[in-house]
């Protein structure tokens, strides 16, 4: 098993959105394992490696904010070719000010983690094919070329995450649970114990652990029961029960 990296991660404010919460968005306590696996993400993914988070660790007081703000509550479709064409008189785009809504959230403000994680190197041969048409699958047109190369090796990866994650180079912003919510990271060495306890042990409840992806057409969600212990939630799926 390849070694745990640890990211501190903060920003002002965090959603990590709860999903039996469909219409008012309300933050789970804590950041949940695949929020925390989308940073590393975005710092480095390829095809050949796959993100595993162990513990997040938080470091400040559990603090919320509510906040009413306006959403659109509508998703951009995809043009037709005759859009693109220029050949219908239809517009492909619509107008925000027919589909605003105004929704109040629950957040999280000042928040700070430490996420740990370690990356599963796949083999070329059990990749999975790719899902997307779009070119913005890839990380960079690199890795689109190259998809699988004689000289992949966990090594090779460990040596580009570390080099990527202490310059603080991304492929793109990493956020904490909503993509407004930008996240600042930075690369923890060696052990740095956590100064002050702050908050009680307590049990957070069943929990997004992150999405199954085995069946492309249908990802179905997975959950795990989270406990807040020493300001630490393991989130180690080789020692928790994870349900779907």
């Amino acid at each position: 098993m390849m070694q745990d990296w640890c990211l501190e991660v903060w920003g002002e404010y965090a959603c990590y959105a709860r999903p039996e919460m469909k219409v008012e968005r309300v933050s789970y306590d804590v950041m949940t394992p695949s929020a925390a696996r989308a940073i590393f993400d975005a710092i480095l993914w390829k095809p050949a490696i796959s993100w595993h988070i162990t513990k997040i660790e938080v470091l400040n007081p559990i603090r919320w904010i509510s906040i009413r703000r306006n959403e659109v509550g509508k998703i951009m479709g995809e043009p037709t070719q005759a859009q693109l064409e220029g050949k219908s008189g239809d517009s492909a785009g619509f107008f925000v000010e027919e589909h605003r809504q105004q929704r109040a959230g629950l957040f999280l403000r000042d928040v700070r983690y430490r996420i740990y994680g370690w990356f599963e190197f796949i083999p070329p041969e059990k990749r999975k094919p790719r899902l997307s048409q779009y070119d913005e699958f890839w990380a960079d047109s690199e890795e689109q070329t190259n998809n699988t190369r004689s000289d992949e090796s966990p090594a090779k990866y460990a040596a580009m995450f570390e080099r990527r994650a202490k310059k603080g180079q991304c492929f793109h912003r990493p956020y904490l649970g909503c993509r407004e919510f930008a996240c600042n990271f930075t690369l923890v060495e060696g052990v740095h114990p956590i100064k002050e306890k702050i908050n009680d042990d307590s049990d957070l409840g069943w929990m997004l652990y992150d999405m199954n992806y085995e069946d492309p057409s249908c990802p179905k969600p997975e959950f795990f029961r989270a406990y807040l212990e020493n300001n630490t939630v393991n989130t180690d799926r080789r020692t928790l029960e994870v349900r779907s």
